[in-house]
Protein backbone atom coordinates (compact mmCIF):
# COMPACT_ATOMS: atom_id res chain seq x y z
CA UNK A 1 0.00 0.00 0.00
CA UNK A 2 1.25 3.47 -0.89
CA UNK A 3 2.39 5.55 2.08
CA UNK A 4 2.83 8.97 0.44
CA UNK A 5 0.67 11.92 1.44
CA UNK A 6 -2.77 11.86 -0.17
CA UNK A 7 -5.04 14.52 -1.60
CA UNK A 8 -8.59 13.35 -0.83
CA UNK A 9 -11.96 14.29 -2.32
CA UNK A 10 -15.13 13.47 -0.35
CA UNK A 11 -18.39 13.76 -2.29
CA UNK A 12 -21.59 14.77 -0.48
CA UNK A 13 -22.99 17.37 1.90
CA UNK A 14 -24.56 15.59 4.86
CA UNK A 15 -23.68 14.45 8.36
CA UNK A 16 -22.19 11.26 6.94
CA UNK A 17 -19.79 13.28 4.80
CA UNK A 18 -18.78 15.50 7.73
CA UNK A 19 -18.02 12.33 9.71
CA UNK A 20 -15.98 10.91 6.81
CA UNK A 21 -13.99 14.15 6.50
CA UNK A 22 -13.53 14.27 10.30
CA UNK A 23 -12.11 10.74 10.40
CA UNK A 24 -9.99 11.05 7.25
CA UNK A 25 -8.49 14.31 8.57
CA UNK A 26 -6.99 12.29 11.45
CA UNK A 27 -4.90 10.18 9.05
CA UNK A 28 -1.19 11.07 9.01
CA UNK A 29 -1.21 10.07 5.33
CA UNK A 30 -3.68 12.81 4.33
CA UNK A 31 -2.26 16.16 3.27
CA UNK A 32 -5.38 17.86 1.86
CA UNK A 33 -9.14 17.18 1.82
CA UNK A 34 -11.74 18.67 -0.51
CA UNK A 35 -15.46 18.16 -0.02
CA UNK A 36 -18.02 18.66 -2.80
CA UNK A 37 -20.26 20.40 -2.04
CA UNK A 38 -19.77 20.00 1.73
CA UNK A 39 -21.42 21.98 4.51
CA UNK A 40 -20.51 24.31 7.37
CA UNK A 41 -18.96 21.45 9.33
CA UNK A 42 -16.78 20.07 6.56
CA UNK A 43 -15.52 23.61 5.91
CA UNK A 44 -13.68 23.53 9.26
CA UNK A 45 -11.60 20.50 8.19
CA UNK A 46 -11.60 20.58 4.40
CA UNK A 47 -11.92 22.95 1.46
CA UNK A 48 -15.51 22.96 0.26
CA UNK A 49 -16.02 22.92 -3.50
CA UNK A 50 -19.20 24.28 -5.08
CA UNK A 51 -19.91 21.21 -7.20
CA UNK A 52 -23.06 19.18 -6.60
CA UNK A 53 -22.73 15.47 -5.83
CA UNK A 54 -24.58 14.52 -9.02
CA UNK A 55 -22.46 16.73 -11.34
CA UNK A 56 -20.28 13.81 -12.39
CA UNK A 57 -18.34 15.43 -15.24
CA UNK A 58 -17.53 18.50 -13.15
CA UNK A 59 -16.34 16.31 -10.29
CA UNK A 60 -14.15 14.31 -12.63
CA UNK A 61 -12.65 17.49 -14.11
CA UNK A 62 -11.99 18.86 -10.62
CA UNK A 63 -10.31 15.62 -9.49
CA UNK A 64 -8.04 15.66 -12.54
CA UNK A 65 -7.19 19.35 -12.15
CA UNK A 66 -6.35 19.02 -8.44
CA UNK A 67 -4.55 15.69 -8.90
CA UNK A 68 -6.78 13.98 -6.37
CA UNK A 69 -5.23 10.74 -5.16
CA UNK A 70 -8.36 9.13 -3.76
CA UNK A 71 -12.08 9.93 -3.84
CA UNK A 72 -14.68 8.76 -1.32
CA UNK A 73 -18.35 8.87 -2.36
CA UNK A 74 -20.96 9.41 0.35
CA UNK A 75 -24.46 9.47 -1.28
CA UNK A 76 -26.11 6.77 -3.36
CA UNK A 77 -27.16 8.91 -6.34
CA UNK A 78 -23.69 9.46 -7.87
CA UNK A 79 -22.86 5.78 -7.41
CA UNK A 80 -26.03 4.76 -9.24
CA UNK A 81 -25.24 7.30 -11.97
CA UNK A 82 -21.82 5.73 -12.58
CA UNK A 83 -19.30 8.06 -10.95
CA UNK A 84 -16.99 5.14 -10.14
CA UNK A 85 -17.04 4.00 -13.77
CA UNK A 86 -16.31 7.55 -14.97
CA UNK A 87 -13.45 8.18 -12.55
CA UNK A 88 -11.75 4.86 -13.27
CA UNK A 89 -12.08 5.41 -17.00
CA UNK A 90 -10.06 8.59 -16.45
CA UNK A 91 -7.39 6.93 -14.31
CA UNK A 92 -8.72 8.24 -10.99
CA UNK A 93 -8.82 6.09 -7.85
CA UNK A 94 -12.21 6.07 -6.15
CA UNK A 95 -13.95 4.13 -3.38
CA UNK A 96 -17.35 2.64 -4.17
CA UNK A 97 -19.19 0.17 -6.42
CA UNK A 98 -19.74 0.56 -10.14
CA UNK A 99 -23.16 1.56 -11.46
CA UNK A 100 -23.93 -2.08 -12.27
CA UNK A 101 -23.09 -3.22 -8.73
CA UNK A 102 -24.89 -0.20 -7.22
CA UNK A 103 -28.13 -1.42 -8.82
CA UNK A 104 -28.40 -3.63 -5.75
CA UNK A 105 -29.44 -0.43 -3.98
CA UNK A 106 -30.78 1.74 -6.79
CA UNK A 107 -33.35 -0.87 -7.89
CA UNK A 108 -35.33 -2.64 -5.18
CA UNK A 109 -36.76 -5.10 -7.71
CA UNK A 110 -33.25 -5.99 -8.93
CA UNK A 111 -32.13 -6.47 -5.31
CA UNK A 112 -35.19 -8.56 -4.42
CA UNK A 113 -34.61 -10.85 -7.39
CA UNK A 114 -30.98 -11.24 -6.28
CA UNK A 115 -32.03 -12.14 -2.73
CA UNK A 116 -34.57 -14.72 -3.84
CA UNK A 117 -32.18 -16.29 -6.36
CA UNK A 118 -29.39 -16.71 -3.82
CA UNK A 119 -31.39 -17.80 -0.78
CA UNK A 120 -30.92 -14.63 1.25
CA UNK A 121 -33.75 -14.43 3.82
CA UNK A 122 -36.11 -11.54 3.06
CA UNK A 123 -39.78 -10.54 2.98
CA UNK A 124 -42.10 -12.02 0.35
CA UNK A 125 -42.98 -9.48 -2.32
CA UNK A 126 -44.54 -8.67 -5.70
CA UNK A 127 -43.18 -6.21 -8.26
CA UNK A 128 -45.47 -4.07 -10.43
CA UNK A 129 -44.78 -1.70 -13.30
CA UNK A 130 -48.49 -1.13 -14.03
CA UNK A 131 -50.41 1.06 -11.59
CA UNK A 132 -53.77 -0.56 -12.29
CA UNK A 133 -52.41 -4.06 -11.67
CA UNK A 134 -50.69 -2.93 -8.47
CA UNK A 135 -53.89 -1.34 -7.13
CA UNK A 136 -55.90 -4.42 -8.05
CA UNK A 137 -53.50 -6.61 -6.04
CA UNK A 138 -54.31 -4.56 -2.94
CA UNK A 139 -57.70 -6.29 -2.59
CA UNK A 140 -56.07 -9.68 -1.93
CA UNK A 141 -52.98 -8.51 -0.01
CA UNK A 142 -52.31 -9.11 3.69
CA UNK A 143 -51.97 -6.02 5.91
CA UNK A 144 -49.98 -4.17 7.10
CA UNK A 145 -48.31 -3.96 3.68
CA UNK A 146 -45.07 -2.23 2.71
CA UNK A 147 -45.17 -0.14 -0.47
CA UNK A 148 -41.71 0.66 -1.86
CA UNK A 149 -40.64 2.84 -4.77
CA UNK A 150 -38.24 0.79 -6.86
CA UNK A 151 -35.68 3.58 -7.31
CA UNK A 152 -33.66 5.83 -5.03
CA UNK A 153 -35.79 8.22 -2.97
CA UNK A 154 -33.57 9.66 -0.21
CA UNK A 155 -35.10 7.33 2.37
CA UNK A 156 -38.65 8.52 1.57
CA UNK A 157 -39.72 5.77 -0.81
CA UNK A 158 -41.09 3.32 1.77
CA UNK A 159 -44.66 3.50 3.06
CA UNK A 160 -46.29 1.14 5.55
CA UNK A 161 -50.04 0.98 4.95
CA UNK A 162 -52.76 -0.55 7.13
CA UNK A 163 -55.48 -1.35 4.60
CA UNK A 164 -56.31 -1.60 0.89
CA UNK A 165 -57.52 2.00 0.61
CA UNK A 166 -54.26 3.40 1.94
CA UNK A 167 -52.28 0.97 -0.22
CA UNK A 168 -54.05 2.10 -3.39
CA UNK A 169 -53.53 5.73 -2.41
CA UNK A 170 -49.78 5.17 -1.87
CA UNK A 171 -49.48 3.40 -5.22
CA UNK A 172 -51.37 6.18 -6.99
CA UNK A 173 -49.08 8.82 -5.50
CA UNK A 174 -45.94 6.91 -6.50
CA UNK A 175 -46.92 5.57 -9.91
CA UNK A 176 -49.46 8.07 -11.23
CA UNK A 177 -48.70 11.37 -9.51
CA UNK A 178 -44.96 10.55 -9.50
CA UNK A 179 -44.35 12.32 -6.20
CA UNK A 180 -40.85 10.80 -6.21
CA UNK A 181 -40.30 11.14 -9.95
CA UNK A 182 -39.04 8.14 -11.90
CA UNK A 183 -38.17 6.32 -8.65
CA UNK A 184 -41.85 5.36 -8.38
CA UNK A 185 -42.37 4.10 -11.94
CA UNK A 186 -42.09 0.56 -10.56
CA UNK A 187 -43.24 -0.45 -7.07
CA UNK A 188 -42.49 -3.37 -4.79
CA UNK A 189 -45.38 -4.52 -2.58
CA UNK A 190 -43.84 -6.39 0.30
CA UNK A 191 -44.80 -8.45 3.33
CA UNK A 192 -44.60 -6.44 6.57
CA UNK A 193 -41.97 -7.93 8.88
CA UNK A 194 -42.38 -7.70 12.65
CA UNK A 195 -39.31 -7.34 14.85
CA UNK A 196 -36.38 -5.05 15.58
CA UNK A 197 -34.64 -3.22 12.74
CA UNK A 198 -30.84 -2.93 12.61
CA UNK A 199 -27.97 -2.92 10.14
CA UNK A 200 -24.50 -4.33 9.74
CA UNK A 201 -21.91 -2.51 7.60
CA UNK A 202 -19.19 -4.44 5.81
CA UNK A 203 -16.42 -3.58 3.39
CA UNK A 204 -16.29 -5.97 0.43
CA UNK A 205 -13.43 -6.11 -2.08
CA UNK A 206 -14.80 -8.89 -4.28
CA UNK A 207 -13.03 -11.65 -2.36
CA UNK A 208 -13.13 -10.72 1.34
CA UNK A 209 -15.56 -9.22 3.83
CA UNK A 210 -14.55 -6.90 6.66
CA UNK A 211 -17.47 -6.55 9.03
CA UNK A 212 -18.01 -3.35 11.03
CA UNK A 213 -19.83 -3.22 14.39
CA UNK A 214 -23.61 -3.40 14.12
CA UNK A 215 -25.94 -0.43 14.62
CA UNK A 216 -29.60 0.44 14.87
CA UNK A 217 -31.14 3.34 12.95
CA UNK A 218 -34.43 4.98 13.93
CA UNK A 219 -36.31 5.54 10.67
CA UNK A 220 -39.65 6.98 11.76
CA UNK A 221 -39.89 10.69 12.50
CA UNK A 222 -41.76 10.45 15.84
CA UNK A 223 -41.17 8.70 19.16
CA UNK A 224 -42.52 5.18 19.42
CA UNK A 225 -41.66 4.50 15.76
CA UNK A 226 -44.63 6.55 14.61
CA UNK A 227 -45.07 8.80 11.59
CA UNK A 228 -43.49 8.60 8.13
CA UNK A 229 -40.10 7.11 7.34
CA UNK A 230 -37.13 9.46 7.10
CA UNK A 231 -33.51 9.19 6.05
CA UNK A 232 -32.80 8.30 9.68
CA UNK A 233 -33.34 10.12 12.99
CA UNK A 234 -30.66 8.50 15.12
CA UNK A 235 -28.35 5.51 15.42
CA UNK A 236 -27.08 3.37 18.27
CA UNK A 237 -24.01 1.12 18.08
CA UNK A 238 -23.95 -1.67 19.05
CA UNK A 239 -27.58 -2.73 18.56
CA UNK A 240 -28.84 -4.13 21.90
CA UNK A 241 -31.05 -6.71 20.14
CA UNK A 242 -28.10 -8.46 18.48
CA UNK A 243 -26.09 -11.09 20.33
CA UNK A 244 -23.12 -13.09 19.07
CA UNK A 245 -25.35 -15.90 17.79
CA UNK A 246 -27.44 -13.51 15.70
CA UNK A 247 -24.33 -11.71 14.47
CA UNK A 248 -22.91 -15.00 13.21
CA UNK A 249 -26.25 -15.85 11.61
CA UNK A 250 -26.23 -12.51 9.74
CA UNK A 251 -22.70 -13.14 8.55
CA UNK A 252 -23.41 -16.71 7.39
CA UNK A 253 -26.92 -16.38 5.94
CA UNK A 254 -26.71 -12.85 4.55
CA UNK A 255 -23.20 -11.43 4.09
CA UNK A 256 -21.52 -14.64 2.90
CA UNK A 257 -24.46 -15.58 0.68
CA UNK A 258 -24.35 -12.06 -0.76
CA UNK A 259 -20.67 -12.50 -1.65
CA UNK A 260 -21.32 -15.92 -3.20
CA UNK A 261 -24.24 -14.47 -5.15
CA UNK A 262 -22.04 -11.71 -6.53
CA UNK A 263 -19.55 -14.28 -7.80
CA UNK A 264 -22.29 -16.45 -9.30
CA UNK A 265 -23.82 -13.47 -11.14
CA UNK A 266 -20.48 -12.06 -12.26
CA UNK A 267 -20.96 -8.81 -10.33
CA UNK A 268 -17.71 -7.32 -9.06
CA UNK A 269 -18.60 -5.39 -5.91
CA UNK A 270 -15.98 -3.17 -4.32
CA UNK A 271 -17.08 -0.80 -1.58
CA UNK A 272 -19.24 -0.50 1.50
CA UNK A 273 -22.26 -2.78 1.76
CA UNK A 274 -24.86 -2.70 4.47
CA UNK A 275 -28.12 -4.59 4.50
CA UNK A 276 -31.02 -3.14 6.42
CA UNK A 277 -32.17 -6.02 8.63
CA UNK A 278 -35.25 -7.00 10.57
CA UNK A 279 -34.72 -9.39 13.48
CA UNK A 280 -37.88 -11.48 13.29
CA UNK A 281 -39.11 -14.51 15.22
CA UNK A 282 -37.83 -16.56 12.26
CA UNK A 283 -34.38 -15.03 12.30
CA UNK A 284 -32.75 -12.03 10.59
CA UNK A 285 -34.27 -11.00 7.25
CA UNK A 286 -33.15 -8.36 4.76
CA UNK A 287 -35.31 -5.27 4.26
CA UNK A 288 -33.06 -3.64 1.65
CA UNK A 289 -29.53 -3.49 0.32
CA UNK A 290 -27.40 -0.34 0.63
CA UNK A 291 -24.16 0.10 -1.30
CA UNK A 292 -22.51 2.97 0.60
CA UNK A 293 -22.01 4.28 4.13
CA UNK A 294 -25.26 4.74 6.06
CA UNK A 295 -26.49 7.99 7.53
CA UNK A 296 -26.70 8.41 10.56
CA UNK A 297 -25.01 5.06 11.26
CA UNK A 298 -21.66 6.29 9.91
CA UNK A 299 -21.54 9.11 12.45
CA UNK A 300 -21.76 6.57 15.29
CA UNK A 301 -19.53 3.91 13.71
CA UNK A 302 -16.67 6.27 12.89
CA UNK A 303 -16.67 7.49 16.49
CA UNK A 304 -15.87 3.88 17.44
CA UNK A 305 -13.20 3.29 14.78
CA UNK A 306 -9.70 3.62 16.27
CA UNK A 307 -7.80 2.69 13.08
CA UNK A 308 -6.97 4.90 10.11
CA UNK A 309 -10.05 5.03 7.87
CA UNK A 310 -7.93 5.68 4.78
CA UNK A 311 -6.07 2.41 5.37
CA UNK A 312 -9.37 0.52 5.31
CA UNK A 313 -10.78 2.24 2.23
CA UNK A 314 -7.58 1.88 0.23
CA UNK A 315 -7.25 -1.78 1.19
CA UNK A 316 -10.79 -2.35 -0.03
CA UNK A 317 -10.21 -0.47 -3.30
CA UNK A 318 -6.94 -2.38 -3.90
CA UNK A 319 -8.45 -5.79 -3.12
CA UNK A 320 -6.41 -6.58 -0.02
CA UNK A 321 -8.96 -6.39 2.81
CA UNK A 322 -7.78 -9.74 4.17
CA UNK A 323 -4.58 -8.03 5.36
CA UNK A 324 -6.41 -5.40 7.44
CA UNK A 325 -7.52 -5.83 11.06
CA UNK A 326 -9.07 -2.57 12.31
CA UNK A 327 -9.26 -1.66 16.00
CA UNK A 328 -12.58 -0.60 17.50
CA UNK A 329 -13.45 1.26 20.68
CA UNK A 330 -15.44 -1.09 22.90
CA UNK A 331 -17.57 1.77 24.18
CA UNK A 332 -21.03 2.45 22.76
CA UNK A 333 -21.75 5.33 20.42
CA UNK A 334 -24.97 7.11 19.51
CA UNK A 335 -25.87 9.67 16.86
CA UNK A 336 -28.95 11.81 17.51
CA UNK A 337 -30.35 13.75 14.54
CA UNK A 338 -31.78 17.23 15.01
CA UNK A 339 -34.16 17.96 12.12
CA UNK A 340 -36.13 20.89 10.73
CA UNK A 341 -39.82 21.23 11.56
CA UNK A 342 -41.94 19.57 8.89
CA UNK A 343 -39.25 17.07 7.83
CA UNK A 344 -39.54 14.59 6.04
CA UNK A 345 -42.18 16.73 4.29
CA UNK A 346 -41.92 20.42 3.53
CA UNK A 347 -39.74 22.47 5.85
CA UNK A 348 -38.33 25.99 6.07
CA UNK A 349 -34.65 26.87 5.84
CA UNK A 350 -32.70 29.79 7.28
CA UNK A 351 -33.50 29.23 10.98
CA UNK A 352 -30.65 30.47 13.19
CA UNK A 353 -28.77 27.75 15.11
CA UNK A 354 -27.28 28.51 18.53
CA UNK A 355 -25.56 26.53 21.28
CA UNK A 356 -23.23 24.27 19.28
CA UNK A 357 -20.10 25.59 20.99
CA UNK A 358 -21.54 24.82 24.43
CA UNK A 359 -22.72 21.38 23.32
CA UNK A 360 -19.30 20.50 21.88
CA UNK A 361 -17.62 21.09 25.24
CA UNK A 362 -19.40 18.12 26.83
CA UNK A 363 -17.05 15.14 27.24
CA UNK A 364 -17.10 12.58 24.41
CA UNK A 365 -19.46 14.66 22.26
CA UNK A 366 -18.80 15.57 18.61
CA UNK A 367 -21.34 17.51 16.52
CA UNK A 368 -21.54 16.64 12.82
CA UNK A 369 -23.19 19.14 10.48
CA UNK A 370 -25.66 18.08 7.77
CA UNK A 371 -28.13 20.73 6.60
CA UNK A 372 -26.33 23.87 7.78
CA UNK A 373 -24.98 27.03 6.15
CA UNK A 374 -23.66 30.44 7.15
CA UNK A 375 -25.97 33.34 6.29
CA UNK A 376 -24.93 36.88 7.16
CA UNK A 377 -22.38 35.67 9.68
CA UNK A 378 -24.80 33.36 11.50
CA UNK A 379 -25.17 29.59 11.34
CA UNK A 380 -28.56 28.61 9.92
CA UNK A 381 -30.54 25.54 8.90
CA UNK A 382 -30.26 24.49 5.25
CA UNK A 383 -31.86 21.06 5.07
CA UNK A 384 -34.22 18.52 6.58
CA UNK A 385 -31.68 16.81 8.80
CA UNK A 386 -29.63 19.63 10.30
CA UNK A 387 -27.15 18.17 12.81
CA UNK A 388 -25.99 14.81 14.17
CA UNK A 389 -25.12 14.97 17.86
CA UNK A 390 -22.78 12.05 18.58
CA UNK A 391 -21.60 10.80 21.95
CA UNK A 392 -19.79 7.83 23.45
CA UNK A 393 -20.09 6.05 26.77
CA UNK A 394 -19.18 2.87 28.61
CA UNK A 395 -22.80 1.76 28.16
CA UNK A 396 -25.41 2.78 25.61
CA UNK A 397 -27.29 4.58 28.38
CA UNK A 398 -24.21 6.69 29.15
CA UNK A 399 -23.78 7.67 25.51
CA UNK A 400 -27.47 8.53 25.19
CA UNK A 401 -27.37 10.69 28.32
CA UNK A 402 -24.42 12.67 26.94
CA UNK A 403 -26.03 13.04 23.50
CA UNK A 404 -29.29 14.43 24.91
CA UNK A 405 -27.40 16.71 27.29
CA UNK A 406 -25.57 18.17 24.29
CA UNK A 407 -28.72 18.32 22.16
CA UNK A 408 -30.49 20.32 24.87
CA UNK A 409 -27.85 23.05 24.37
CA UNK A 410 -28.65 23.45 20.67
CA UNK A 411 -31.57 25.62 19.61
CA UNK A 412 -33.27 26.49 16.34
CA UNK A 413 -36.90 27.25 15.55
CA UNK A 414 -39.26 24.24 15.10
CA UNK A 415 -36.55 21.70 15.88
CA UNK A 416 -37.54 18.04 15.70
CA UNK A 417 -35.80 15.06 17.31
CA UNK A 418 -36.50 11.56 18.59
CA UNK A 419 -36.52 11.39 22.39
CA UNK A 420 -36.51 7.60 22.64
CA UNK A 421 -33.21 6.40 21.14
CA UNK A 422 -32.62 2.73 21.99
CA UNK A 423 -35.83 2.41 24.03
CA UNK A 424 -37.34 0.10 21.39
CA UNK A 425 -34.12 -1.79 20.65
CA UNK A 426 -35.22 -5.14 22.00
CA UNK A 427 -36.79 -7.93 19.99
CA UNK A 428 -40.57 -8.32 20.18
CA UNK A 429 -41.05 -12.08 20.47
Amino acid sequence: MMTSQKRILVIGSGGREHALVWKLSQSPRVSKIYCAPGNSGTATLATNVEIKANALESLKDFALAKQIDFTVVGPDDPLAAGIVDLFRLNGLRIFGPTAHAARLESSKSFAKDFMMRHGIPCAQSRVFSDSKEARSYCDSATYPLVVKADGLALGKGVMIVEDARRARDAIYKLMDERILGSAGSTVVLEEFLEGTECSMHALIDGDSILVFPDAKDHKRIFDGDLGPNTGGMGAVSPCPALDDTLRQQVRTEILERFLKGLRADGIHFNGMFFPGLMLTANGPKVLEFNCRFGDPETQALLRRLKSDLLDLLEACEQGCLASIKPAWDERAAVSLVLASGGYPGNYQKGKEITGIDRASKIDDVVIFHAGTTYEGGRLATNGGRVLSVTAMGAQISDAIEAAYQAADCIQFENQQRRNDLAERCTTRW
